[in-house]
């Protein structure tokens, strides 16, 4: 409705000494259309203009020339209510969606700007399971977001390839491994060693020993060390990419946290010239007064930490990409790790602690808790994609088995299903791993939009017709069903904006599921094909407008559109 929005500022504003931004801001969607489209509260103004709000809107009612598009203003209590001309409606939306194709919604509000974003990052030597999935696929939707706004959006991949758990894996490997080249299932066979490990270091303590004299020699570089990290880093990268390319997303960095390690010592120089560290029973802090734990930096031994690396990463993106923000797309369980990293920047007087911005999530749990690496409690996402595949290829069998390209949109649709479960929800909700509500393809989910968009390429199809352009009579889009899919297309610009702007694909994904509701009521309850034709032809043009967003929309989520199911 912005476009709406910003017809009537423009007229409204001078009236009230406004900038038109203000009013647009102000203008709310009524919770019923009895009461207008569009509606302004006068409550502000009372202040100023010395009177009750319904004298205020009285009188501006009276002095407002209206925008073509309005065909009336009515007053009730202390707001102005605004009713949408449904011919002006339809023609103002449909120009904007046809004309703009599958750039409707872009905008140029990041122009000039980078945004970084850190996500999905697995550890190496560890399987892809499906408590990474929310991590990948909200950083992916993210960046989509903020590039269709105009930013130029960078996506680096901080690989977990870097600390004490790598001495643990070689030990493993070296005793339990036989030396295997890991060309056959290396993930599985690196994931069974790690969890043998940990079973292993309960009954003998001096396991752990081992871990860190291995991990040590990695920092100090030995070559058998760095051979083994070297192994399992190139069979477990390979792994992961294959993965991302199923779920159709991309980086453009893998820059892991032994990226960072030759740079730790002038980072550690850095802070320390800053003034904000001091020596706490051996140990490199900075403090952070009574209410939150000191940043350690070093242990007493030298050994640096996580944070130390996400210190010099930090630096490192600011010089090399002078981004407007660093967005790290982390569960929420790691909220105090950011908070630190964030007031270490702050004491340190730095701008870089504006742009650091961390975007926390809940957690996948498996129906009796948190899953664990170590226990070897793990879904993997794998298998889970590989599930949801073969479960939409036998519907697909039993009721369209004649359905081109059977194994592309069995695909298509079965990752999308288990993408959408991951962002049709508040991000900060907990998600419970169950089967059946993952696989669920009635309600709520993925596939429904999918089918919606394939059903209006169905409609397209039938109407034999290769151009849709809009007549001059769009009397066929009056009736109450087709306003409210118009005005919902109005809306997709400004629910780009505040799903990027909040961080929060869920926006987008309840966008799409009420778009899909909007137009599925107006295909049960308006004909289409076979009307006179300045009716079907303004139909099939509001088709052909829903068929463009949806297939957009999902594409800002991470998902495809068939053509057809």
């Amino acid at each position: 409705m912005q476009m709406f929005k910003e017809q009537i500022a423009q007229q409204l504003a001078p009236l009230i000494e406004w900038e038109p931004e203000q009013v647009v801001e102000a203008l709310e969607i009524p919770p019923d259309t009895k009461m207008g489209d569009l509606a302004f509260p006068c409550f502000p103004l009372a202040r100023v203009f010395r009177k009750a709000p319904p004298a205020i809107a009285a009188e501006l009612a009276d002095k407002l020339e209206l925008p073509a598009v309005v065909a009336k203003v009515e007053v009730a209590g202390g707001y102005l209510n605004f009713f949408l001309h449904p011919q002006a409606l339809a023609k103002q939306v449909l120009d904007a969606v046809l004309t703009a194709g599958d750039t409707y919604g872009n905008a140029q509000q990041g122009a000039g700007k980078t945004i970084v974003i850190d996500f999905s990052s697995p550890n190496i030597a560890k399987p892809f399971g499906v408590g990474h999935m929310p991590t990948t696929v909200l950083g992916n939707s993210i960046s989509k977001l903020y590039k269709a706004l105009g930013y130029n959006v960078v996506r680096v991949n901080h690989l977990g390839d870097w600390g004490t758990q790598f001495g643990a894996m070689m030990v493993a490997y070296l005793k339990w491994g036989n030396n295997d080249p890991l060309t056959e299932d290396p993930i599985g066979k690196l994931y069974r060693l790690y969890v043998k490990f940990h079973k292993e270091e309960e009954k003998e303590p001096s396991l752990r020993d081992e871990a860190r004299d291995w991990f040590n020699r990695l920092e100090s570089g030995d070559p058998e060390a760095k051979r083994l990290w070297q192994l399992f880093y190139d069979v477990s990268l390979e792994n992961f990419k294959r993965t991302y390319r199923r779920l159709g997303i991309e980086f453009d960095y893998y820059t892991g946290e032994s990226f960072y390690v030759d740079k730790i010592d002038a980072t550690l120089e850095r802070i320390k010239a800053a003034g904000v560290t001091e020596i706490s029973e051996g140990a490199l802090v900075v403090p952070l007064g009574d209410d939150l734990p000191p940043c350690l930096l070093q242990k007493s031994d030298g050994a640096t930490l996580y944070a130390t690396r996400d210190m010099a990463a930090l630096f490192y993106r600011e010089e090399t990409f002078k981004p407007e923000q660093i967005i790290y797309v982390v569960a929420h369980d790691q909220s105090l790790h950011f908070k630190q990293l964030k007031l270490v920047l702050e004491k340190m007087g730095l701008p870089l602690a504006d742009a650091l911005v961390h975007v926390p999530f809940g957690l996948v749990k498996l129906p009796e808790g948190k899953m664990s690496t170590r226990r070897g409690q793990m879904v993997l996402l794998e298998d889970v994609l590989q599930e949801a595949t073969a479960r939409v290829r036998e519907i697909i069998a039993e009721k369209n088995p004649n359905l081109p390209n059977r194994e592309q949109v069995a695909e298509e649709v079965g990752i999308g299903a288990v993408i959408f479960h991951n962002l049709k929800n508040s991000r900060m909700r907990d998600i419970i791993f169950d089967w059946n509500e993952v696989l669920n393809f009635d309600g709520e989910t993925g596939p429904y939009l999918q089918y919606t968009h394939a059903r209006c390429m169905s409609v397209l199809r039938k109407s034999g017709r290769e151009e849709f352009e809009l007549p001059p009579d769009l009397d066929g889009l009056t009736d109450e069903a087709a306003q409210q899919v118009l005005k919902r297309l109005s809306q997709f610009p400004e629910t780009i904006v505040k799903a990027a702007e909040s961080y929060e694909p869920s926006t987008m994904s309840r966008y799409l599921l009420d778009l899909a509701q909007d137009f599925n009521r107006f295909y049960n309850t308006c004909r289409i094909i076979g009307e006179a034709a300045a009716v079907e032809a303004s139909r099939l043009a509001l088709v052909q407008a829903v068929a463009q967003v949806l297939r957009r929309g999902l594409d800002l989520l991470g998902l495809t559109a068939p053509e057809q199911m």
